[in-house]
């Protein structure tokens, strides 16, 4: 990809000065008085073709006013029991900052279920996470640190990763979908940690379809990573499972509730819980929120984002045959054959 240059952002910001109203308005919610750097990330998604960046945005922008994604931080996820139970199947959460200011997200790929709400609830909590990062959590670090802040690094646990996972293929798909068509460019670095063979097994098949620009953002690192990541962030920051080596479950870590930063009681995530309420006391409503999931329409991966999904279901598969030859050797052995 080559370097986005002001000339190329200026001539971009021109295509659009003649789109209506409602496409600026979402777009003024999405780049928080900060067009040209917003502008900049859809150019680099798209190596820096104007043109396709330009469909790209304003595909994106439909996408928003179509979905009502500017009044989604005002649509609570409710009961709390039913929030609850998403949070605890959909392990993400806040840990803290790099010593640069980015937002240290934490993800716990291994030991996610995702079955215990629809895809829809799901797809709605991921958006809202996305939307407060973009609109409170990142303004608020640009204020602190002095400096435009526009990306988070995440860091994925991989702990407890089974053959099992292979049934979340499709909304694991839909969501990263979702975040490559209209959050583009949000990470500036995944580090995989806490990584087992199914994982490492996968990943040599995986890694040569993804494109460069996202290789040079994953760094697999040894066990749950604490010694690399304390060299960007201070212990505070490290989320639970990266503290110290044989942490355990990521999910059922024997730490205070605030420091499990996947947990609802993390201040995180109350903080997120209460935003949203607030801002639906605050909207006009004819009538009372009701429980009921906020259907979002999540698009059609792209031809190589599916060629991806299939070859992780396949190498998976291919893992599970092995797995199924292994035990029947080993029963063989075992009865004398």
């Amino acid at each position: 990809m080559g370097i986005i240059t002001e000339d190329m952002i200026k001539q971009f910001q021109k295509m659009l000065d003649d789109i209506d109203g409602s496409l600026k308005m979402t777009f003024e919610n999405m780049h928080q008085g900060y067009p040209g750097e917003n502008l900049c990330r859809f150019l680099k998604a798209r190596d820096g073709n104007i043109s396709k960046a330009q469909k790209m945005l304003l595909d994106c922008l439909d996408w928003r006013i179509q979905n009502e994604i500017d009044d989604i931080l005002a649509k609570p996820i409710i009961p709390a029991d039913l929030y609850r139970a998403v949070r605890d199947s959909q392990l993400v959460g806040m840990s803290g900052y790099t010593k640069e200011g980015l937002p240290v997200v934490a993800v716990g790929v291994g030991l996610s279920t995702y079955d215990k709400a629809s895809i829809h609830y799901y797809i709605q909590s991921h958006i809202q996470m996305n939307e407060y990062r973009d609109r409170v959590i990142l303004p608020t670090a640009t204020k602190k640190y002095g400096r435009h802040i526009n990306t988070c690094v995440k860091i994925l646990d991989m702990t407890g990763l089974k053959l099992s996972a292979l049934n979340q293929i499709k909304i694991l798909t839909a969501i990263s979908t979702i975040d490559d068509l209209n959050y583009p460019e949000k990470t500036d670095t995944y580090y995989i940690v806490n990584a087992p063979y199914i994982f490492s097994a996968c990943w040599k098949v995986v890694r040569p379809l993804l494109q460069e620009r996202t290789r040079k953002k994953i760094q697999v690192l040894q066990g749950c990573g604490r010694d690399e990541l304390l060299k960007i962030m201070d212990y505070a920051s490290l989320p639970h499972f990266c503290r110290r080596e044989g942490s355990g479950s990521s999910r059922h870590s024997r730490t205070e509730k605030d420091d499990n930063c996947f947990s609802l009681d993390n201040t995180y995530h109350q903080q997120l819980y209460d935003f949203v309420k607030r801002q639906a006391e605050l909207k006009d409503r004819v009538a009372p929120v009701k429980q009921g999931s906020f259907h979002v329409d999540f698009p059609e991966p792209a031809p190589d984002d599916a060629k991806i999904a299939e070859t992780i279901q396949s190498e998976f598969q291919r893992l599970g045959d092995q797995s199924k030859l292994s035990k029947s050797l080993s029963n063989l052995d075992i009865n004398g054959h």
